[in-house]
Parts: C-alpha cells; sequence; structure tokens
C-alpha cells in the first residue's frame, strides 16, 4: 500500500474501532472509558499486534503515515489541554486554601524527593535516560512524572459524582489543579535547559536557549492572562448577544490556538503548553460552553485515539521481560503510589480532613491517565528519556487509573452513599 493518506485511512478504521471497543469494555466494568482508549492504543502497537502480526507495521502503520499520525496526534493532545484550560476555575484556590496547599506540596515535594533519589541509581541502568541528560534535569522530570495527576479524569469524576460542592470535590480540585500546574512548570524548566529550543541571535548578542524557552514561555503566559485574557473577553461578550459561537468566531478561535501552539513549540517548550494557557485565558460563560460543545467530540473521539496509538506505537513491552527492567518498573510504580497517593492522604490526614476524605483525595490524586502520557511522549520525542523509561511509565500511567476506580469506591463510596453525598452512577471519562 504505497499510497500514504491510503494507509492513514485503514489505520484510522483500526484505531477508532479499537479504542472504541476496548473503552466500552472498559466502562462495562467500571473503568473510565479513556482507560480502555489508553490499553487499546498499547494493544494495536509492536506489544501485541505487532507482536503476532509483524507486518502491520508495513502494511498499516507505515513510517510515511506515522508523520500523519504524528500530526493529529500533536493537534488532538494540544486541543485536549486547550479545553482542559477552558474549564480551569481558580475558585477552587480560594475555597480549601490551606488544605489543598497542604495536600498539594505534599504531592509534590515527596515525588521530587523520590525522583531524585531513584536517578541516581537510574542513570546507570541503560536505555532509561538519553546519555546527554544531565542530573538534576533527569530528577525534575522523572519527579515531574510522578507527579502529575490526572486532573480531567479527577474533574469529571467530581462532577459525574456530584461532589462538586463537597469539601472532598473541592480540596481534590484545588489540589490537583495546583499539582498539575506545577508539573507543568517543572516539564517546561526540564525541556528549556536540555537545549529543546536554540539560541537567538540579535545583531552581536546571543541569546541562550535556556533564557528562550523559560523566558519566551513566560512573556507568553503573562501576556495571554492580562493583556489576551481582556482582549478576549469582547468574544465572550459576543457569543452572550448572540446566544452562541458562530463560525467566524469559531475560526478565529481556532487559528489563534495554532499560533499559541507554534509560538510555545518553536522556544521550544512544547505546543501544549500554549493550548492550556490559551484555554484559561479565554472568557466563560456561553463562550466556553458552546467552543467545548463544538471542539470537543471530534477531538476526544477522533484526534486522541490516534495519540492513544501513537503512544502505544513507542510503547514496547517486551522490554519488561528483561528481570532488571522489570525491578524498575515495579519500583517506579511502588514510588509513584508511595509519592503521590499516600503522601496526599498523609497530608490530608494531618490537616485535619477525615479518614474516607482523606483516603478518596489520596486515591484521586495517583491517578496519571492522559496526562502522563503526554508528558512521557515530550519527553521521549525530545530526547529525554529512552524507549525502556517511557514503556515502564506508560504502563505506571495505566495501572495508576485503573486502581483509581474501585479504590474510590471502596474507601469513599459507601461512605458517601450512606451521608447521601454521593450519587449511585459510575464514574466515566
Amino acid at each position: 500500500m504505497p499510497n500514504p493518506a491510503a494507509s492513514f485511512f485503514l489505520q484510522m478504521a483500526l484505531i477508532l474501532f479499537a479504542c472504541r471497543i476496548v473503552g466500552q469494555l472498559a466502562q462495562k466494568i467500571g473503568q473510565p472509558q479513556v482507560v480502555g482508549e489508553m490499553i487499546a492504543g498499547v494493544l494495536i502497537g509492536p506489544s501485541l499486534l505487532g507482536y503476532f502480526w509483524p507486518d502491520s507495521s508495513k502494511l498499516i502503520f507505515t513510517t510515511e503515515s506515522r508523520v500523519i499520525l504524528y500530526a493529529g496526534a500533536q493537534l488532538g493532545v494540544g486541543l485536549y489541554m486547550f479545553l482542559v484550560g477552558l474549564e480551569f476555575n481558580t475558585g477552587h484556590f480560594r475555597a480549601r486554601a490551606r488544605s489543598a496547599a497542604c495536600v498539594s506540596v505534599a504531592g509534590m515535594a515527596v515525588p521530587f524527593i523520590l525522583g531524585a533519589l531513584l536517578v541516581l541509581w537510574l542513570q546507570h541502568v541503560p536505555g532509561i535516560f538519553s546519555p546527554k541528560v544531565r542530573y538534576f534535569e533527569g530528577a525534575l522530570f522523572l519527579g515531574a512524572a510522578i507527579a502529575i495527576t490526572a486532573f480531567p479524569m479527577l474533574a469529571r469524576i467530581i462532577s459525574e459524582r456530584g461532589l462538586s460542592g463537597t469539601p472532598l470535590g473541592t480540596l481534590a480540585l484545588a489540589a490537583g489543579a495546583i499539582d498539575d500546574a506545577a508539573a507543568w512548570c517543572v516539564l517546561a524548566v526540564v525541556l528549556a535547559t536540555f537545549g529543546a529550543s536554540h539560541p537567538l541571535q540579535i545583531g552581536d548578542y546571543e541569546i541562550g536557549a535556556e533564557v528562550v524557552a523559560i523566558g519566551g514561555a513566560a512573556l507568553y503566559g503573562l501576556l495571554a492572562l492580562t493583556v489576551g485574557r481582556k482582549l478576549l473577553a469582547g468574544l465572550g461578550r459576543q457569543a452572550e448577544k448572540a446566544g452562541g459561537v458562530s463560525q467566524s468566531m469559531m475560526a478565529v478561535v481556532l487559528a489563534l490556538f495554532c499560533l499559541a501552539a507554534w509560538y510555545t513549540d518553536i522556544i521550544g517548550v512544547h505546543a501544549v503548553f500554549g493550548g492550556f494557557i490559551l484555554g484559561i485565558a479565554m472568557p466563560r460563560g456561553v463562550f466556553a460552553r458552546d467552543i467545548r460543545k463544538k471542539i470537543e467530540p471530534f477531538a476526544v473521539v477522533f484526534l486522541l485515539p490516534m495519540f492513544f496509538t501513537f503512544s502505544g506505537l513507542n510503547t514496547k513491552l517486551e522490554v519488561l521481560v528483561d528481570p532488571k527492567l522489570m525491578f524498575v518498573g515495579v519500583v517506579i510504580l511502588l514510588a509513584s503510589v508511595l509519592g503521590k497517593g499516600v503522601a496526599c492522604w498523609a497530608a490530608a490526614r494531618l490537616n485535619g480532613e477525615d479518614n474516607p476524605t482523606s483516603l478518596a483525595v489520596g486515591t484521586l490524586m495517583n491517578a496519571r491517565g492522559l496526562m502522563e502520557l503526554i508528558i512521557i511522549n515530550i519527553g521521549l520525542q525530545r530526547g529525554i528519556i529512552g524507549e525502556a523509561l517511557f514503556s515502564i511509565l506508560a504502563m505506571m500511567a495505566i495501572i495508576t487509573t485503573l486502581m483509581a476506580t474501585p479504590i474510590f469506591e471502596w474507601v469513599y463510596g459507601r461512605h458517601a452513599r450512606k451521608s447521601g453525598e454521593l450519587g449511585n452512577g459510575g464514574i466515566e471519562c
């Protein structure tokens, strides 16, 4: 099949069917659909389909069609982060500031301490980090990978369970938002110091790559959240008057998204940062609801499965057959659960929360979901980590996300139903 377009259409049919089928099977056992789609991405990669049918990489996932798949995956994850930013609610911080600060500090400090300790050992394990990665870069990256939370999934669980106004809902949303914002900032620093951008020559002066990346990202964030927010408010007013978002307005929003993604990518941070910050700066109300209504179906149903599959194509579970790498995987999984779930539970307890609420917060904060896949794809793409660590962290993301639903129901569902806070509906994300 020499035509890349033909290969792309065939692989998209396979991707969509696989993600939908496995996603629905996941829902039947009480798991979020996104978990099933993450697993589907691994199954149609070299770990299963490629193992039983080695020619699949030549007939379906060809080198030429992967270029198209990569572009679609980046568009999908960029739009997804834009939608995450569009839902970002800074009001959560004010509601439970002290408790959220304690939980988020614990959920950041412990993972970074564990990450720093683990890298002392992992630096000497072949295939884990690139030889060019310095110690502090590896420690920061692994700390961010352990510290990240599946914030969109957490928010969906809180919303669908009717917990948005409860102490648990407010605390988990605030702590999760702070943790993820900090983890993305750390990742931006890692990308900047690792040389993901190029020096800027102005006359006889040369501005270093780190300054270009960090300074450029800070300038973009500052302008977007101040001047940009005021300018974009006009779109919100137009949407309120018209009762929705017109096609012309949608074109403007998508063009701004593409510019934001382009800018943050060329300065060496990553396209997802541009989309996320732009989403935060966008007006709320009718505008945000209609934008989400128009973008989310295509982004989630068509584009995101491309990202899951692209991640799956880079996940090679056969590396875990090596006893040494399997041991590394078990240690990282234990460190991830200890550094996030247990640390957040302990911080909530020390701050005076009851045990069911504390356990539920720790459980929700421990899920990594899609956010972990985004981070490790960036790390692999930029040459920070090797395929072995990518595969280990991908499995960690799936396992910690799978843990969230049953443990949440066990530690909090029964307690909440007795107190009348929680409905009987399942968790779907």
